[in-house]
C-alpha cells in the first residue's frame, strides 16, 4: 500500500496509488458517478453509501454524516482542526493499518476532504467485500447455525485482542459473506487502544442493544437469548 495525496485548492484526495492507478480521474459526485454509468447499486445507513466501479473494482464509497442531535445544524459538516485529525483521513489509514495486520476489513482505496472556512466535508471509498451483507438484514431473512454465531464472537475478539476500538460495534456494521465468513466495517472514531476490559465490554453491550433494538422493530428477526450465548461463547473462546 502507498498512500499518496492529491491536493487541490482546499479539496484532499488520499489514495492508495497501488490500487489506483488514474485517481485524478476519481469522483465522489453522486452525479458525475451516474453520467458515467459507475454506480451499481447502494445501501441505506445514517447516510447512503454507493456501490461503484472504478478501473474495474467494486468499491463502496460513504459520505460522512453526523448523529444525534448535532446533526439538525449540521448534517455533513465537522470542524476543521488540521488535514491529519479529519475523521476521513483517521479512518483511512486506520484501515490500513488494520488490513496490514491482518483482520477482516475492508481495504481503503480513497479518502476526500473538501474544507470550506472553518468547517469540512468527508467521503471515503473501500474495496467492496464480495457476496456480503450486514448481520442485520441476514437475521430478517433466516438464522444463523451456532457456528456462525460463534464465529462472530471470535472476530470481535481478534480485533479486541489487538486493542482495536469500534466506536460504533452494531449489527449494521458485521458483514457475512456467501462463505459465512465475518468482517467489520465502519471505523469512523475507531482507533488502537490498550486492551481493557471497560472499553471492550461496552463494545459487546452497544452490539446487544443494536440487536435487541432491530428485532423489537421487526416483524421478523432471527435472533434469541441463546444465539447471544454463542456470540458470546465464540468471543471468550
Amino acid at each position: 500500500m502507498t498512500p499518496k495525496i492529491l491536493h487541490n485548492g482546499k479539496s484532499y484526495i488520499l489514495y492508495d496509488a497501488d490500487r489506483l492507478g488514474n485517481a485524478p480521474d476519481l469522483s465522489f459526485e453522486r452525479n458525475e458517478l451516474v453520467a458515467r454509468g459507475c454506480i451499481l447499486g447502494a445501501a441505506e445507513g445514517r447516510g447512503t453509501t454507493l456501490f461503484i466501479q472504478h478501473d474495474g473494482q467494486d468499491i463502496a464509497l460513504r459520505h460522512y454524516h453526523r448523529g444525534g442531535f448535532v446533526s439538525r445544524f449540521l448534517a455533513d459538516e465537522y470542524f476543521w482542526t488540521g488535514l491529519a485529525r479529519t475523521r476521513a483521513w483517521k479512518e483511512w489509514y486506520l484501515l490500513a493499518s488494520l488490513h496490514e495486520m491482518g483482520l477482516p476489513v475492508p481495504e481503503p482505496v480513497a479518502a476526500r476532504v473538501n474544507q470550506q472556512g472553518l468547517v469540512y466535508r468527508a467521503d471515503i471509498m473501500t474495496l467492496r467485500i464480495p457476496q456480503a451483507q450486514p448481520v442485520s438484514q441476514t437475521l430478517m431473512r433466516q438464522s444463523l447455525t451456532e457456528k456462525t454465531w460463534q464465529s462472530i464472537g471470535a472476530c470481535i475478539r481478534r480485533f479486541h485482542e489487538q486493542g482495536v476500538y469500534h466506536a460504533d460495534l452494531n449489527a449494521n456494521n458485521i458483514l457475512l459473506d456467501n462463505e459465512q465468513q465475518v468482517f467489520i466495517i465502519d471505523f469512523d472514531r475507531g482507533e488502537i487502544r490498550k486492551p481493557a476490559t471497560g472499553w471492550q465490554q461496552a463494545n459487546i453491550a452497544r452490539l446487544l442493544r443494536s440487536l435487541n433494538k432491530i428485532k423489537k422493530n421487526s416483524e421478523t428477526f432471527y435472533f434469541s437469548e441463546s444465539d447471544w450465548r454463542n456470540l458470546l461463547a465464540g468471543y471468550r473462546g
